[in-house]
């Protein structure tokens, strides 16, 4: 009785051992050379956003990239990106006032980062800027064709009421 009771202890102490340490949430964190990259892709997606060049926002997305902009606004493609930002950029300027990453999963060759954000945008023509506050879950994948090597594939914005 008093050997089984010992052994159960023991194996209730490993078990919470085990799930202490967070052995499925440590490997869902990702290296931190993972964790800079990342940040490295959103801080150039970013910066090129405020300095209105397609061509360099283009390099963080994936040929497959999907995009769900607003709820009535899906973009499907690179290319189709592409033409959406370039007609942007030419009506105004985009920059973003803040971006506080939320939540960041990344497991194998995926991560998933949902950030709180606050967009400004800036007619050229003229008239007051205007500021779009939301959420977005932002998926990315790994790519040799990425700068960082992450890429973003899918991305849903969720406004803020």
């Amino acid at each position: 009785m008093k050997r089984t009771r010992i052994v159960l202890i023991a194996v209730v102490a490993l078990l919470a051992g085990w799930a202490g340490k967070g052995v499925a949430q440590d490997s869902l964190q990702g290296t931190e050379h993972d964790r800079i990259a990342l940040q490295k892709t959103g801080d150039a997606i970013r910066a090129a956003f405020a300095a209105g060049d397609v061509d360099v926002v283009m390099l963080y997305h994936h040929h497959d990239v999907e995009k769900w902009l607003s709820p009535t606004e899906h973009v499907v493609g690179r290319e189709a990106l592409r033409v959406g930002m370039a007609k942007t950029f030419q009506a105004a300027r985009v920059e973003f006032v803040s971006n506080q990453v939320e939540s960041l999963l990344i497991t194998g060759d995926s991560a998933v980062e949902v950030s709180d954000f606050v967009i400004r945008g800036t007619p050229k023509s003229g008239g007051a800027a205007s500021l779009l506050k939301g959420r977005a879950m932002v998926v990315y994948v790994r790519s040799t064709e990425s700068p960082t090597g992450w890429a973003s594939i899918r991305e849903i914005i969720q406004p803020a009421s």
